[in-house]
């Protein structure tokens, strides 16, 4: 296994002394021996390459990626959102393509440091294959197996449409609502007038899935967010947030928002509070810089 990022600092830190592990709130682990690697370019043919990159990076990682990706390489997506499959079937057909995500957060706070956040449910990643293979069934096997080993519960479906829907509509949900209005997942939680946008994101998402032919029910998925107040991926600033307001990168808000946006447009599914979302966050991540002062001041 080779670990390949252009975070330089991080790969040298990784490679010298390895990683240390925070699993919230106060489990701690320190692996090492893992090759690293800031580019694809001579680490040889890879059995399988995973992209855990932004989406908005995944297209450069492909074409970077193509030195260690062979004519039987299983290509595998575990990014958040909706439709990041398609990215991977540009370069390989379905029965080289495995997709999924994980349900737990995570954050990088200086190189060889990863703080984990675990989602509440026992399975932590889930990923399944465009179309059943030897290739992607040896592959996600052999990953359901690492990570679980690995002390990461995961599982390898048949059909992962519905825990991937699951996972993006909890990333459309608080993603943009806590990046919006600058606050962690567990003080969006404490008022009613937040449910109040909780709830109308998820029964639009929600709507979008079943007209996809993906069975969610709205009410169960709200029950499992109140299910979760108080646990550790509560107290945490999702992805996006951390982009806005720490980093001002762009974010994954076009697979996440604007994909229920147009899929609803393109199913007649009304989505108003997606539409505006996708439209805020879009404008703001164009203008960092021209705004009143922000959260870091």
């Amino acid at each position: 296994m080779t670990l390949v990022d252009l975070y330089k600092e991080h790969m040298d830190k990784v490679a010298a002394d390895g990683m240390d592990f925070t699993i919230a709130p106060d489990r701690h682990f320190h692996v090492d021996g893992f090759k690293t690697a800031y580019n694809a370019d001579n680490i040889g043919i890879m059995d399988a390459v995973i992209f855990m990159t932004k989406v908005t990076q995944v297209e450069s990682a492909l074409e970077t990626a193509k030195p260690c990706i062979g004519p039987n390489t299983v290509l595998v997506s575990l990014m958040n959102g909706v439709g990041n499959e398609d990215y991977l079937l540009k370069h390989a057909d379905g029965k080289h393509v495995i997709y999924g995500s994980g349900t737990l957060g995570t954050f990088l706070p200086e190189p060889g440091k990863c703080i984990s956040s675990p989602g509440v449910d026992e399975i932590q990643m889930n990923f399944g294959p465009v179309e059943h293979s030897e290739w992607t069934d040896a592959v996600g096997e052999h990953m359901q197996k690492c990570f679980t080993d690995g002390g990461c519960p995961a599982k390898y479906w048949d059909d992962v449409r519905p825990p991937v829907w699951i996972k993006a509509t909890v990333n459309c949900t608080f993603n943009p609502l806590c990046a919006m209005m600058r606050m962690k997942t567990n003080v969006l939680e404490n008022s009613e007038y937040g449910w109040a946008l909780i709830e109308q994101m998820t029964r639009e998402c929600v709507a979008v899935a079943n007209a996809k032919g993906v069975p969610l029910d709205a009410d169960w998925l709200i029950g499992a967010y109140h299910a979760s107040e108080g646990s550790a991926i509560n107290n945490y600033y999702p992805s996006m947030a951390q982009d806005m307001l720490f980093h001002e990168r762009q974010t994954e808000i076009t697979t996440l928002n604007g994909v229920i946006s147009r899929y609803g447009k393109e199913l007649g599914i009304p989505t108003p509070l997606n539409d505006i979302i996708f439209n805020m966050v879009s404008a703001t991540q164009l203008n960092y810089g021209k705004m009143y002062p922000d959260v870091k001041e």
